[in-house]
């Protein structure tokens, strides 16, 4: 493990603490700040051994959520516990993704795959799209509320990092319950780490049929399992065996995902990807494909999952005390329109606004860097970077 520093968001103390990406990517909710309905929002406490961390959330969202049209649920804190391994492993058996959460947004909101409750004449054959079926009832960070009042996305969620900056390799926006990264759109050209900046695009496409009698492996199926025949009132897409996979179509493999190098993992990980297209719409399969592509560990998933107990032996992530003291010079502070971080750490910088959005990240790899927040509006945003080494937030107020 690597032993990095994190500065307190509202203190001025440093505290050296074991850190790793499945540590410090989850947004803390440290002040007691609420959200829908005055819940309590985002990220509640880190716990962690080592081979687990326990994440506790409400599942409720710091930034505005709701109204969610034909939706009578409303958002409801779950008091949910999750546990993700720190040493994900390739399954050898891929597991389906099922109803319910598969997976947890960096802010504690839960990671839905691409279905609905429903499929043609209830069979379980033809399972419709979540996206074209419910996505009226989505707010407009493209979340709502299940019946039990668990909040979720399905899709990109739109309202929790920047999904549009092309220029910059997106952040690390939740994990999957097989333990590796969701990133947002954007990541490097290439596998190793190298080229420029791209869109991720998805392997899966719709099929050239106009009757839904076979299945994407290519099973014929009974006539009394066909789906509806295609047509304007029931195109192609409204249900998930209206795609199939096709290898190397696109960058991402069968799951959603490649293995990649990426900033927070220099030495190379698998990551699952969101897919959105040049416009910024959700493309299937969203997040994660239809399967798992790590060993799923058991109290995440099926029916009154997400409440693990926190062994006695975890540590908690913010009370690891060792005071360390580093350099660092964020200047001028207050600003006008452009900061300057000072450190001769090469590292990731992250600006956050106080809903715990990601607005962008940039790569430091130079001992000053300049961070543009002339077409943002006047407030307080935050300012966190991450290196090998150490890890370092700081509050900056612009005029």
């Amino acid at each position: 493990m690597k032993t990095l520093l994190i500065n307190l968001i509202f203190g001025l103390i440093s505290y050296t603490i074991i850190a790793q990406p499945e540590l410090n990517s989850w947004l803390m909710n440290i002040s007691g700040e609420t959200g829908y309905n005055n819940q309590p929002s985002n990220v509640q406490s880190i716990h962690y051994t080592n081979t687990d961390v326990y994440i506790s959330c409400s599942c409720i969202p710091g930034y505005d959520i709701g109204p969610w049209a034909g939706n009578p649920n409303q958002a409801e804190n779950q008091n949910f516990c999750f546990k993700i391994t720190r040493s994900p492993q390739q399954a050898n058996n891929y597991q389906a993704t099922g109803m319910g959460h598969i997976g947890v947004w960096s802010n504690g909101v839960s990671v839905f795959n691409a279905k609905d409750a429903f499929s043609y004449n209830n069979q379980g054959i033809w399972n419709q799209d979540a996206f074209v079926f419910e996505g009226s009832s989505f707010d407009e960070c493209l979340g709502h509320p299940a019946p039990n009042g668990e909040y979720h996305n399905h899709i990109n969620p739109t309202c929790l990092y920047d999904d549009l900056d092309d220029q910059n390799h997106s952040p690390i926006i939740g994990y999957a319950f097989d333990g590796f990264p969701i990133y947002g759109a954007y990541a490097y050209e290439n596998s190793d780490g190298t080229g420029a900046i791209k869109r991720m695009e998805t392997s899966y496409k719709l099929r050239e049929i106009v009757e839904r009698s076979s299945l994407p492996d290519g099973t014929i199926l009974n006539p009394n399992q066909h789906g509806p025949t295609v047509s304007s009132q029931n195109p192609l897409g409204n249900y998930l065996e209206d795609y199939e996979y096709k290898e190397g179509y696109g960058d991402l493999n069968e799951f959603n995902g490649r293995y990649c190098i990426t900033p927070e993992y220099p030495e190379g990980t698998f990551a699952y990807f969101v897919t959105i297209s040049e416009s910024g719409l959700p493309e299937y399969p969203y997040v994660i494909g239809t399967n798992y592509y790590g060993v799923v560990q058991s109290g995440n998933t099926g029916p009154q999952s997400g409440h693990n107990s926190i062994p006695n032996s975890a540590n908690s992530y913010d009370l690891n005390i060792d005071v360390k003291e580093v350099e660092f010079n964020l200047f001028p502070n207050p600003i006008d329109e452009v900061v300057y971080l000072n450190t001769s750490y090469d590292g990731i910088i992250s600006v956050y606004n106080l809903l715990g959005e990601v607005l962008f990240v940039k790569n430091h790899r130079n001992s000053v860097s300049a961070i543009n927040l002339e077409n943002y509006s006047s407030g307080i945003y935050i300012i966190k970077f991450n290196s090998d080494e150490l890890t370092y937030t700081k509050n900056l107020l612009k005029n």
